[in-house]
């Protein structure tokens, strides 16, 4: 069986594999728990969640952390 990655527009990630989420946090630059959430929030669609990540933060989370000195 071929590994799946989330790297297709029409590509779904699940949640419960967390090597799948942790690549996606890591696309994303966001957390886990943040993909889990955006999940919950639109579905498992990777598009789709990249839409509602971006659209939710104005900045990333490095630029968040470092702005917090």
């Amino acid at each position: 069986m071929p590994q799946h990655e989330a790297s297709s527009q029409a590509e779904s990630i699940d949640v419960n594999s967390a090597s799948a989420v942790e690549d996606l946090a890591k696309r994303f630059d966001a957390t886990p728990q943040q993909i889990r959430d955006a999940v919950k929030a639109v579905g498992s669609r990777v598009a789709d969640l990249e839409l509602h990540l971006k659209g939710t933060r104005s900045s990333s989370n490095e630029q968040r952390v470092d702005g917090q000195s």
